[in-house]
């Protein structure tokens, strides 16, 4: 009867809880998908979740891509030029619950990986809103916001926020000091769109 009880509460809680965070953005549910290689893009995902709730969802490619950072552009630059569009590992088990997403990527040759393409080609984005978000090396979100338009023409897509993280991994790997100003980034930037207190 205890175990009962106390199942309901927890339930009761998780309920009120979800409710209440659903009120705060206006009932929306919100995912937040994102493709990360050096682990920059995930922790920026990680951090988002952290501050607004929602799902996240990691997309992933059927064939890796080198560690190593020549063969890597290399690989994205031949990717691009032939418009691929790479096979994807996983899947989003049901998009149209979705009102919000946010999307994460690193910014390869001036725009998305080529996954991303993939990923936007496969689902129905019509009357969502996407929220585009990138880590870059110096050329922040380039052609990237103009792609996802294209691509999702009946979405509505707001200011997108790019983050220099260079090629290190920095917000992974690199001090406390750049994961706080990286997340007072995020913050002033959800302040401006509305979704943070």
């Amino acid at each position: 009867m205890k175990s009962i009880f106390l199942a309901t509460l927890t339930f009761l809680y998780v309920m009120a809880s979800t409710t209440a965070h659903a009120q705060n953005h206006g009932g929306k549910k919100i995912l937040i998908a994102y493709f990360s290689h050096g682990g920059n893009t995930r922790v920026v995902a990680e951090i988002l979740q952290k501050e607004i709730g929602g799902d996240i969802f990691e997309i992933k490619t059927v064939q890796t891509y080198p560690k190593e950072f020549n063969p890597l552009i290399d690989m994205a630059k031949r990717e691009q030029e032939a418009n691929a569009r790479p096979s994807l590992s996983t899947q989003v088990e049901d998009m149209s619950a979705y009102d919000t997403i946010f999307l994460g990527y690193p910014n390869w040759w001036g725009t998305m990986p080529m996954a991303l393409f993939s990923f936007l080609e496969q689902y129905d984005f019509a009357g969502k809103t996407v929220i585009p978000f990138c880590t870059h090396n110096g050329s922040r979100l380039g052609s990237s916001v103009r792609d996802i338009e294209r691509l999702c023409p009946e979405a509505t897509i707001l200011d997108g926020l790019a983050l220099n993280g260079g090629r290190s991994g920095s917000f992974e790997l690199g001090s406390n000091a750049a994961r706080t100003k990286v997340q007072d980034e995020i913050i002033l930037w959800l302040r401006k769109l509305g979704m943070s207190n």
